[in-house]
């Protein structure tokens, strides 16, 4: 009789089928076997004495109909079935929809058993413990899974066409995420140009080799720290006090020679090595790092957890087991010296009210394959799936390292008129946990003085300086902002960054030279929908609300609520100012800005308009008149083939690419600039 174990991919299925030999029959159900359907709500809404009841009207995929056949042949000839999907919510639901289609209707059918195993990394000792512990699904984590989507889908099936109706455009959508994110990027534009930029000045003196900037006179600080309130919390800048030029030239020329050095301040200071990596963490620095998107982080983390190279890569624990904790104890004493270990196993905890504890940080599943060069001999890997690699191993192995050991010096000179410089500097002692991370900050060697040492005179100078508006999001911190917000949830954060922009609320900016900065900014359409939805909708897009919600989805999860009253509590108000909103309000009338130029069918003046795929021109006496023509964007390159202009151009889906603007002459295309040689 067969053994079938059943997983979501064929790469997992193919790592399993090394560890459990010929008795064992891997399949994989290639992802979602069923779904709420696409093209409709897909719930039944019920209501009674005001409480709503849904029913989720799940169908299987149809590119998965064929799958669901072999796998029900392959079920009716297997003594045991074991599920074996991820360790998190989504992995809960796809066994619980594998058991639903699966399971025959009579149990006295067969013989066959049905079990769930769970296992946070894929490697023969885990794999097997897994099945020695087989457990019952978590009907909690089901619960808690089709409450996000029904929730989610209430919210963009219910939302998006009143969008259409109102804002006349047929594409646009909105999620219970997706839109409070674009909200995060449209405030922070709008308080980039409220910010009014004010004019400081820092003073230096040099002495002799010594350089240190003026901090006070007397007990009077030049140095002012102020706060702003942005939508997303607080932001300082740090100013002086010296606001002219006018200023700075009178301090330096009111400074009076001797100068003494007052202090000398030297102390050690120790630096803790950060924790190891969870999901929001890794696509951040993955991103800092190596330039990789957070779709491209989970796409090369999800190959590598697959293939047995990491832990699962969903997660927002930073515990690590006791195995890795002296495991890393060894290699970091074999390879670089027993004083490089903490010389006790570190645990981290998490700030995350909902971290699972039994789950695990992202760390490597073996330390030796790094040192063997073993991914790069994999023919199913790539370079970049070497680099995260290298990015993850080196983050969970040095959390484990010494603490870094700084010698920091504070130089205190005073003229004799009571204006007071400092100068601080630092030198690595001892470089810990540096030594695995490779991340050595430089020294800042200060010339060697004593407390009462004189100098009789010195070079001054002053500095220009503006206080800078907040920064704009840039993928890193806005996964940052979500996590401490409590949005949504790190596994969630790259396809919503992928869905606003493939939706044109948001882009990332260029500079001079045309490259994308990584700065993300709105578009006419993000301030649109935004606008909307913050007038008519402004608790759904609150930052309170969603986290409230994200924290009722984990009480589900965690057995606490019951995901009908939570959906039937959010529903009935959202329903009450959905029918007000759809009975009340206008269609909002867009303001078009014109071109300059007249219809060469028409006449009328030509305006710019929005589209799925962003802006275009288009005669203003539609539908009269149903003119339109592309936005041509020139980049300063020619093209390699013809010598004619590069154009920036986009795809069918709205995907952006560079192609010649002789086309169909010349054919030549290219997916990024620096492909154009």
């Amino acid at each position: 009789m067969l053994n079938l174990v059943i997983v979501e991919s064929p790469t997992k299925a193919r790592t399993l089928s090394k560890f459990l030999g010929k008795d064992y029959r891997i399949e994989a159900t290639y992802g979602h076997i069923r779904d709420l359907p696409k093209n409709k709500l897909g719930v039944e809404i019920k209501i009674q004495k005001d409480v709503y009841d849904f029913i989720p009207k799940y169908q299987i995929i149809p590119d998965r109909k064929k799958r669901v056949v072999e796998l029900k042949k392959l079920v009716e000839t297997a003594q045991t079935i074991v599920l074996a999907t991820d360790p998190d919510r989504e992995g809960e639901a796809i066994a619980w929809h594998i058991l639903n289609i699966l399971k025959p209707e009579k149990q006295n059918s067969q013989k066959a058993t049905f079990s769930r195993i769970v296992f946070h990394e894929i490697t023969e000792s885990a794999i097997h413990e897994a099945l020695k512990n087989p457990k019952s699904l978590d009907l909690h984590l089901v619960d808690a899974q089709q409450a996000r989507r029904v929730l989610d889908r209430l919210v963009g099936y219910k939302l998006s066409p009143l969008l259409w109706n109102k804002l006349r455009k047929r594409w646009l959508s909105a999620g219970r995420v997706q839109s409070v994110t674009v909200r995060l990027i449209v405030e922070r534009e709008r308080e980039i140009e409220k910010f009014k930029k004010e004019e400081f000045w820092r003073v230096f003196g040099e002495f002799k080799a010594l350089e240190a900037e003026l901090i006070k006179k007397g007990d009077k600080k030049y140095e002012e720290v102020v706060s702003f309130d942005l939508f997303d919390g607080k932001y300082t800048v740090t100013k002086t006090s010296i606001s002219t030029e006018r200023e700075a030239q009178e301090t330096i020329a009111d400074i009076k020679s001797p100068f003494v050095v007052s202090a000398v301040d030297k102390k050690e200071v120790k630096r803790l090595p950060p924790p190891p990596y969870t999901t929001s963490k890794l696509q951040q620095e993955a991103g800092r790092f190596l330039g990789f998107s957070s779709k491209r982080t989970m796409m090369l983390a999800q190959k590598l957890y697959e293939e047995g190279y990491i832990t699962y890569h969903r997660t927002d624990s930073v515990n690590l087991s006791e195995k890795f904790l002296a495991s890393a104890k060894d290699y970091i004493g074999k390879e670089y010296g027993k004083n490089y270990h903490a010389g006790y196993f570190r645990r981290y905890t998490t700030k995350s009210k909902v971290a699972q504890e039994a789950h695990e940080a992202i760390r490597p599943t073996n330390l030796e394959d790094a040192k063997t060069h073993k991914l790069k001999d994999q023919t199913e890997l790539n370079k970049d799936h070497v680099r995260l690699y290298d990015l993850i191993w080196k983050r969970a192995l040095s959390s484990q390292a010494a603490e870094a050991v700084f010698d920091s010096t504070t130089i205190t000179i005073t003229s004799s008129n009571s204006y007071f410089f400092e100068a601080k500097g630092s030198v690595i002692k001892f470089d810990g946990f540096l030594k695995i991370s490779g991340r050595n900050s430089e020294d800042k060697i200060l010339p060697n003085v004593s407390a009462g040492d004189k100098f009789e005179g010195g070079e001054f100078k002053k500095e220009q300086c503006f206080t800078m508006p907040p920064p704009r999001y840039t993928e890193g911190s806005l996964i940052k902002t979500l996590e401490e917000k409590d949005i949504g949830r790190p596994s969630t954060y790259a396809p919503i960054i992928s869905t606003i922009q493939d939706r044109q609320y948001i882009e990332k900016m260029t500079d001079e030279s045309g490259r994308r900065t990584g700065k993300f900014h709105p578009t006419e359409l993000g301030y649109l929908v935004t606008d909307f939805l913050v007038k008519y909708f402004s608790e759904i897009v609150k930052l309170p609300f969603t986290a409230m919600m994200e924290e009722e989805l984990d009480d589900i999860a965690n057995g606490k609520r019951q995901w009908q009253g939570v959906l039937s509590e959010f529903f009935g108000p959202f329903k009450t100012t959905l029918d007000k909103v759809y009975k009340d309000v206008e269609r909002v009338e867009q303001v078009v800005t014109e071109v300059g130029e007249s219809c060469p069918q028409c006449s009328k003046p030509l305006v710019y308009r929005t589209g799925k795929f962003g802006k275009f021109i288009a005669c203003s006496n539609f539908p009269q008149c149903k003119y339109t023509r592309n936005i041509v964007e020139k980049i300063d390159i020619p093209c390699p083939k013809c010598k004619g202009d590069i154009i920036v151009k986009r795809t069918k889906r709205g995907k952006q690419f560079y192609g010649c603007g002789n086309y169909p002459k010349c054919t030549f295309a290219a997916w990024k600039k620096e492909e154009i040689k």
